[in-house]
C-alpha cells in the first residue's frame, strides 16, 4: 500500500492554506490564498465567512493537485484555525447572519468593562482560565445577538448555530451533519469551564448566550465526521482539530511540562505545557487547554500578543517602507541599537501581560536622522521585547526557565530577528526543520485520530531542529534595551 498522507487545513487570520503531509511530517504539496481584512470602524475587524469557505475548498484542491495525488489517497484531514473568531449561522440555510468578528476586534470592550466592574472577573478566571477581554468569543457572540435583527429570538429557538472557524468548517465539510468544536477552541470562548469540561451555565447567563446556540465539545484527535459529497474531497474522515496556537504546540512536539513554543504570525503566542493540571497565572497570562486526547486534558499557560507580523505588514502596506517583509532583515542590520527608537505596535490594544484594550501604537525616540533602517529594526525588536514580556511573566509564575524556545511562523525566516530574540531572552531559540508547525500539528492530530500514529512518542520522534540561535548579547546591554522598551510601553498606556 502507498504511504498514507494527511491533508491539513490551516485557516488563519490573513490567509487560508492547505498542506499535504507525508507520515514523516514532510510537505508533499501546498496551496494558499490571502484573506481580505474588513475594518468597519476603529478597532473593529471582520472576515467574510463565505470567502473563508470558498478559499478553504480551493486550497484543499490546490494542495492535493500540488502533491500530484488524487483525493482518495488522503487518509485523513486535520483542521486548525484562527481562534476566538466568531461566526453565527442559520442551521437551515447554512448562511452566516453577519460577517465573522475576528479575534482582534475590540467592539466587546465596553461589555468587558461592565462585567469587571460588576465583580465577575475572578469567577471567570477560575472557571475559564481567562482574563476578561473582548479578545475571546463571548462578547462577540453577545454583540451579534444584540445587533443583528431577530438574532436573539432565533438563537433561543435553536435555529442558529455558533462556532469558531474550526466548527464552521467542520459543519460545512460534513454537509451540516456535525456541529462540534474541539476542547482547545472551546477553552477560548470565555464560556467553557476548563476543569469540569463543559459549557458553564452561569457564564451563559452572564453573557446572554442561549445553550441551544453552542456546539458539542470533542477531543482534539478522533474521527469527527466525514466530508460529504459536494463539500470537498468526499468521504475522507476529519480526525484532528485544534486552535492554531495549540496546533503549533502539538506540531512543535511540546508534550512535556515546561516545554515552550512561540509562534510569530499576525500576533505572537507563547505557550508553555503545564501538564495534566491547570496552573493559574499570577502575572496576567491565561490558562488554557493545550489538547485533550482520549478524554485526558493537557493544559498550558499562554501569553498572547495581538500584533507581531502586523508590525512588519504596517511597514510594507501602511508606510511603504519595504515592498516585501524579507527586506526588513537587511535594513535591521544597517541600523544601530544606540539610536533608542522603539515601536510599540498597539494597533488594536495591548495583549498579555498588560491587557489594555485602549492603548494605541507609538513610535518613540525619533530624531531627524532616523530613517527606514531604524524603523524596520524597531518593528522587529518590538516582537522580541513582547516575547520577553511573556517569558518573564512565565518565570514569575514559577515556571522552570526553558533551555530553548521552539519558534515558528512567518517571521522565523528572518535570522536577524531570531538572533535578537535569543539575545533578549537569554536562551537558545530553535527553528524546526518543518516550519509549518501549525498545519503540521493539525496533521499530527489527524494522524493520531485516524490511527496513522500510535502514540505521542511516535510524533515526538519526527521533530527535528533546523537552526539554533544562542544568545550573544551581554546582560547589561540586554537589560538596558529592555528598560527602554518598558518606558515606551508606559507612554501608550
Amino acid at each position: 500500500m502507498a504511504e498514507p498522507v494527511i491533508l491539513a487545513i490551516d485557516q488563519g487570520t490573513t490567509s487560508s492554506r492547505a498542506i499535504v503531509f507525508g507520515r514523516d511530517g514532510s510537505v508533499r504539496g501546498k496551496a494558499q490564498r490571502e484573506l481580505p481584512q474588513i475594518f468597519p470602524a476603529d478597532g473593529w475587524v471582520e472576515h467574510d465567512p463565505e470567502r473563508i469557505w470558498q478559499d478553504t475548498l480551493a486550497v484543499m484542491s490546490g494542495a492535493i493537485a500540488d502533491a500530484g495525488i488524487e483525493a482518495k489517497s488522503v487518509a485523513a484531514i486535520g483542521i486548525t484555525n484562527q481562534r476566538e473568531t466568531t461566526i453565527i449561522w442559520d442551521r437551515a440555510s447554512g448562511r452566516p447572519i453577519a460577517n465573522a468578528i475576528v479575534w482582534q476586534d475590540r467592539r466587546g470592550a465596553p461589555l468587558c468593562e461592565k462585567i469587571v466592574a460588576a465583580g465577575h472577573a475572578d469567577m471567570i478566571a477560575e472557571r475559564t482560565g481567562l482574563i476578561v477581554d473582548s479578545y475571546f468569543s463571548a462578547t462577540k457572540i453577545a454583540w451579534l445577538l444584540d445587533n443583528v435583527e431577530g438574532a436573539r429570538d432565533l438563537a433561543k429557538q435553536g435555529r442558529l448555530a455558533f462556532g469558531t472557524v474550526d466548527c464552521f468548517l467542520l459543519w460545512r465539510l460534513t454537509g451540516g451533519k456535525v456541529h462540534a468544536t474541539d476542547a482547545s477552541n472551546a477553552s477560548r470562548t470565555m464560556l467553557y469551564d476548563i476543569r469540569k469540561q463543559r459549557w458553564d451555565p452561569d457564564l451563559l447567563d452572564l453573557f446572554g448566550v442561549p445553550a441551544a446556540l453552542l456546539p458539542k465539545v470533542i477531543d482534539n484527535a478522533a474521527i469527527m465526521g466525514t466530508v460529504a459529497d459536494g463539500h470537498g474531497p468526499a468521504r475522507i474522515c476529519i480526525a484532528g482539530m485544534a486552535g492554531d496556537q495549540q496546533a503549533a504546540l502539538f506540531g512543535q512536539a511540546c508534550f512535556k511540562p515546561g516545554m515552550v513554543k512561540s509562534t510569530y504570525g499576525t500576533g505572537c503566542f507563547a505557550l508553555i505545557n503545564t501538564g495534566s493540571e491547570p496552573v493559574a497565572s499570577k502575572n496576567r497570562l491565561v490558562t488554557t487547554i493545550g489538547y485533550r486526547l482520549s478524554g485526558v486534558t493537557h493544559y498550558a499557560v499562554e501569553g498572547s500578543i495581538f500584533n507581531a507580523g502586523t508590525a512588519v505588514q504596517w511597514l510594507r502596506d501602511g508606510l511603504g517602507l519595504v515592498t516585501h517583509a524579507s527586506e526588513t532583515e537587511a535594513l535591521a542590520r544597517q541600523a544601530s541599537s544606540a539610536r533608542g527608537v522603539y515601536l510599540v505596535p498597539a494597533f488594536t490594544g495591548l495583549g498579555a501581560p498588560h491587557w489594555d484594550a485602549n492603548a494605541r501604537g507609538a513610535l518613540v525616540g525619533i530624531t531627524r536622522d532616523i530613517g527606514k533602517p531604524e524603523i524596520a529594526r524597531a518593528a522587529l525588536e518590538a516582537v522580541a521585547y513582547q516575547t520577553r514580556d511573556l517569558i518573564d511573566a512565565m518565570r514569575a509564575d514559577g515556571a522552570t526557565p526553558p533551555a530553548a524556545l521552539r519558534v515558528d511562523g512567518g517571521m522565523v525566516a528572518n535570522n536577524w530577528f531570531l538572533q535578537f530574540l535569543a539575545d533578549q531572552l537569554g536562551i537558545a531559540v530553535e527553528v524546526p526543520k518543518v516550519p509549518e508547525t501549525t498545519a503540521l500539528g493539525a496533521a499530527f492530530l489527524a494522524g493520531l485520530g485516524s490511527g496513522i500514529y500510535r502514540s505521542l512518542d511516535d510524533v515526538a520522534q519526527l521533530w527535528k531542529s533546523d537552526r539554533r540561535f544562542e544568545p550573544q548579547m551581554g546582560a547589561d546591554e540586554r537589560d538596558a534595551l529592555y528598560a527602554g522598551w518598558q518606558r515606551a510601553v508606559g507612554r501608550v498606556r
